[in-house]
């Protein structure tokens, strides 16, 4: 098969042809048909990021295609379906606290790079093998709406928290980091939820109010001035009454200030989730006050990813209409194009548009 591969950090992926996967039991080969490329592809391939990368691999954290094969333990799953496959591999030696990979794209800790070495190549290539769980069934779809169908493996990461908020129909949602490539489709998932409000914050007036023409007056935008005082006490005014859940998706480049200041105009019981990149690259940690939290019974949740059955719910809400994938623009290149497509992720980088590979 062909396949885009990552030799070493700060070379440039070199197309080139590799043995075909070897099916195992509990495992399935899967046609690519389309594989999103991150607009912070470009860090994690210089080593910025200082990902646990075992190189050299084929990169790419999910993709839309087509089963090739199934092991003989699936009962379900055939050879032709349409499938999500979901980056996020799990150990199964252990269902309490599992060993995680994100497939072609990063490892937490040693047990994650040990669990990496087998599953070890993402989606930038024509075949790629993945767990027979992460083998989602998308149900049928239109082969030209493949590459749209990609923006699952971005909306998967928000939803998660969302999840993880226990988020529900009615509430009031800010959304830290709404004017993002992550912050956006969080947007998107929390108003499919049935969110009453989501308080949109950001510098960047031109995508404040896109978001504001995309979804009406359920989404309440607001402009930052990096004043503390001054910003939360303007996301508190936009919002509709007191803000229940707060979800913060900020980048690494982004500091602690802009977190404290989102997560503080949370009401008295209120959720905090904290999900995006902040201080993953060194600086300041997170200072919120102990007696905020300990007085107004503020719940703190830390979550990575997002649980497995994630994928189906997701699913479910792109199927029936709730959640909308025309929003993504989709910009398609094909494999040889490699380069050319990691380059236009981060040039492009923003709400609502999508790079996307075609092996």
């Amino acid at each position: 098969m062909k396949a885009a591969i990552l030799k070493a950090f700060g070379l440039p992926l070199a197309v080139e042809a590799l043995p075909d996967p070897v099916l195992g039991t509990g495992e399935a080969i899967v046609d690519v048909a389309a594989a999103g490329v991150l607009p912070y592809a470009t860090e994690v391939f210089s080593g910025a990021r200082r990902y646990l990368l075992d190189l050299p691999i084929v990169p790419g954290a999910g993709a839309v295609g087509r089963v090739r094969a199934v092991g003989p333990d699936a009962t379900r799953l055939a050879v032709g379906d349409w499938v999500l496959c979901d980056p996020t591999v799990r150990a199964r030696d252990d269902a309490l606290t599992p060993d995680i990979t994100l497939q072609g794209w990063s490892a937490r800790g040693p047990g994650g790079l040990r669990l990496a070495r087998h599953f070890h190549h993402g989606s930038f290539a024509e075949q790629m093998l993945v767990p027979t769980e992460n083998a989602v069934p998308l149900g049928p779809i239109d082969p030209a709406d493949a590459e749209r169908w990609c923006a699952l493996n971005t909306l998967l990461v928000p939803y998660g928290g969302l999840l993880a908020a226990k988020l529900q129909a009615g509430e009031t949602l800010l959304v830290s980091g709404a004017t993002g490539n992550f912050g956006s489709a969080g947007v998107a998932a929390a108003l499919a939820m049935g969110a009453g409000c989501v308080v949109a914050p950001g510098r960047n007036e031109a995508v404040l109010a896109d978001l504001a023409r995309r979804f009406g007056p359920r989404l309440q935008p607001v402009t930052l001035t990096g004043d503390e005082a001054e910003d939360r006490e303007r996301m508190k005014r936009a919002a509709p009454g007191p803000i229940d859940c707060v979800l913060d998706l900020l980048p690494p480049s982004a500091g602690t200030a802009p977190v404290r200041t989102a997560a503080m105009t949370v009401r008295e019981y209120g959720r905090v989730v904290l999900m995006g990149g902040v201080g993953m690259l060194g600086g300041d940690d997170l200072a919120l006050p102990y007696p905020w939290i300990m007085r107004n019974c503020i719940t703190i949740i830390g979550q990575w990813m997002y649980p497995a059955a994630a994928n189906a719910r997701l699913i479910a809400l792109a199927r029936s209409g709730l959640l909308d994938l025309r929003h993504w623009e989709v910009a398609a290149f094909g494999l040889d194009q490699a380069n050319e497509a990691v380059a236009h992720a981060a040039a492009s980088a923003g709400s609502f548009r999508l790079t996307v590979l075609r092996p």
